[in-house]
């Protein structure tokens, strides 16, 4: 019989909703208290956004990227107490932050005072530099590229998450956006506006990354306890140094999702545990994955569906 090895995954932007993080908030002291650190770091009504809104306010990014980050890590907490160990972490855009964390990276403050400053600065790039993102679907990566290629001079879209092999979302200008939209549908494909309000992953908001660079290269970052995978390169990564640079390039940089679920099957993982609201990523993976290579695939954000997780993956 296979021995289990597990890949912990962390959902990024796109996977909030209003009352994420409810459930362990009521019943468990220790998820109270890290959401009044993380409320404390950014200096925002955290718990207030996530349980009652508004969404408007939820989605800023100065507002989501730390009230995301700690529902991930409320989610992770709890899963450790019950008794979950990854082999190997991974974690999706802003999800990578709460995987730094679970490897044993960055501390729980430095994580929260990070994502707190990425998301004061990815919203300020967003003011100046007003963009939004589309995830185009049913068309490979190089047909996707093509078209971005074909743009008239002055338009700007670029590929910013390479999710699946016909799912690929990308961030530019909005005429720019717009163009694509009509290009895709004459080729069969679709395309859908994402509900962010900042056009991550491209050059839009590069202009935060010397600034990132500065507030990184006054933060401690440690080996890695387990092996980590990383949206920048689709590999693993020791060195902390190079963890650091990695780390300041991944706010405007292509995240490689398809090739690092790719390369976690080929390391053996059979089971992944979505860790955090929603379930984008295991709907990711179930696309990824074919369904003859055995792995399984769960996720929880509430104690009910953290036990369900923990009683399958011990009926093996």
């Amino acid at each position: 019989m296979q021995e289990n090895r597990i890949a912990v995954l962390f959902p990024g932007q796109g996977s909030q909703y209003i009352g994420m993080g409810r459930e362990f908030l009521e019943t468990d002291r220790e998820a109270a208290d890290l959401m009044d650190l993380a409320g404390s770091i950014s200096a925002a009504p955290l718990r207030r956004l996530c349980l009652e809104g508004p969404m408007e306010e939820l989605t800023k990014a100065l507002h989501l990227q730390p009230a995301l980050t700690v529902v991930n890590l409320i989610c992770w907490q709890a899963a450790r107490k019950a008794g979950i160990q990854a082999d190997y972490f991974a974690g999706h855009s802003l999800g990578e932050y709460s995987a730094l964390y679970a490897a044993g990276i960055l501390t729980v403050e430095n994580t929260l005072k990070l994502v707190s400053q990425r998301g004061r600065l990815s919203q300020r790039e967003g003011e100046k530099n007003p963009g939004g993102m589309q995830a185009i679907l049913g068309l490979p990566l190089k047909e996707v590229e093509e078209i971005l290629a074909s743009l008239p001079q002055g338009d700007l879209a670029t590929v910013a998450n390479h999710n699946t092999e016909t799912q690929i979302v990308i961030s530019g200008y909005h005429d720019s956006l717009a163009k694509v939209d009509a290009i895709v549908s004459e080729k069969g494909g679709k395309a859908i506006t994402l509900n962010v309000s900042v056009a991550n992953h491209s050059p839009l908001v590069a202009g935060a990354v010397p600034d990132f660079e500065t507030i990184m290269a006054a933060t401690q970052f440690s080996p890695p306890q387990k092996p980590l995978l990383f949206n920048v390169t689709a590999a693993e990564e020791t060195d902390p140094t190079v963890i650091r640079s990695i780390m300041s390039r991944q706010i405007a940089a292509r995240v490689r999702w398809y090739e690092t679920m790719n390369s976690l099957v080929a390391k053996g993982v059979n089971i992944f545990i979505e860790v955090g609201p929603k379930k984008v990523l295991s709907g990711l993976t179930k696309k990824i994955v074919s369904k003859s290579s055995g792995c399984r695939m769960f996720q929880f954000d509430t104690p009910e569906s953290l036990a369900r997780c923990i009683d399958s993956i011990n009926a093996d």
